[in-house]
């Protein structure tokens, strides 16, 4: 845990701290009424006007670009229109490689999560279908079309609406868990003591799972080389039959696909400084109420897994496995021992 975090739980602990923490939160809240933010942005635009839109925030994580972009680049179908994004900076690299790949790049003078967002989707009017991808997500052969054809067997064969459809995560606070038990690893990672074996918001209980390094190791096949090929895990689980599950608690939305009509009807990204300066986090506490409050599901792919390299406590470490393992996470056939 970061000084920062500890600070924060000290505070959050006893009931003036606490009832600071809240004050703060709704001062911050009117703040972002009283104060529009500027939505001066630039727009490189290399879009074709499709109905499917995946937008990439990016521009801290540089030495996982190769890989992670590469990925994109190779599962991309033909019709998806992709644009890179830059919060409240511009990157020459994030510019050449959407110049290579023949993508849109879009960057706002102010550093807000939710504003580039909105703005990035106001931007492609055309979109129905959104992906909605972070830097550090290495997504798998069947990201794009397990999502969407998820998304429509919950619509026309279940009792759920969907909020947004996500795949199976390796580092994630729901995902871990599932992954494991498809894997029939339960009992293996539980001996390591790791974690407390229960799904969480990551906040509030069982912190391990966002704040321990050697969990995000694991979850990459330090010690299991089952877990260490996502597109090996993909290749076997989109053998199965289409299915999904349902996360009840909050989800962490790195790599989810959503409509236009759920981004209207929950009244777009929250232009809100409640996690941080930079609204870090807002967006998905924001998404996840609408799933909560209004009836709507976060539903898991079953057929589809995506390697998260881990959460901002764990990224340090993480950066120097990858870079120590870096063939655990590039792009590669899938063997018949990975199977």
């Amino acid at each position: 845990m970061s000084l920062k975090d500890s600070l924060y739980d000290t505070i959050d602990g006893n009931r003036m701290g606490h009832a600071f923490l809240t004050a703060r939160r709704v001062l911050r809240e009117e703040k972002s009424s009283r104060e529009p933010l500027s939505t001066e942005h630039e727009f490189i635009d290399r879009s074709s006007g499709s109905e499917n839109l995946c937008i990439i925030l990016a521009g801290y994580k540089e030495d996982l670009w190769d890989d992670v972009f590469g990925r994109i680049a190779a599962y991309a179908p033909a019709d998806l229109d992709i644009c890179i994004m830059t919060s409240g900076l511009k990157n020459q690299k994030l510019q050449n490689l959407a110049e290579k790949y023949g993508w849109s790049y879009l960057s706002t003078t102010v550093n807000h999560l939710s504003l580039i967002q909105n703005i990035t989707i106001e931007e492609h009017p055309h979109a129905k279908w959104i992906y909605k991808l972070d830097e550090d997500m290495f997504i798998s052969k069947n990201f794009f079309t397990a999502l969407k054809d998820t998304y429509r067997l919950v619509v026309d064969d279940s009792f759920y609406l969907p909020a947004f459809v996500s795949p199976l995560i390796n580092v994630s606070c729901y995902g871990h868990l599932r992954l494991l038990e498809k894997c029939g690893l339960i009992e293996d990672f539980r001996a390591t003591g790791l974690t407390d074996m229960k799904i969480t918001d990551g906040l509030h209980h069982n912190k391990a799972i966002i704040e321990d390094a050697r969990v995000a190791r694991y979850m990459w096949g330090d010690t299991q080389p089952m877990l260490r090929d996502v597109d090996a895990l993909t290749e076997r689980f989109s053998q199965e039959k289409l299915s999904f599950t349902v996360c009840p608690t909050r989800y962490s939305i790195g790599a989810i696909l959503f409509t236009r009509e759920a981004w209207e009807d929950f009244g777009r990204f929250p232009l809100t400084f409640v996690g941080s300066e930079y609204g870090l986090g807002d967006d998905e506490e924001h998404i996840c109420h609408y799933a909560c409050f209004t009836g709507r599901a976060m539903i898991v792919s079953e057929n589809s897994v995506a390697g998260h390299l881990g959460y901002g406590p764990q990224t340090k470490e993480m950066v120097k496995y990858y870079l120590d393992h870096k063939d655990r996470f590039a792009l590669h056939a899938v063997s018949s021992d990975a199977r």
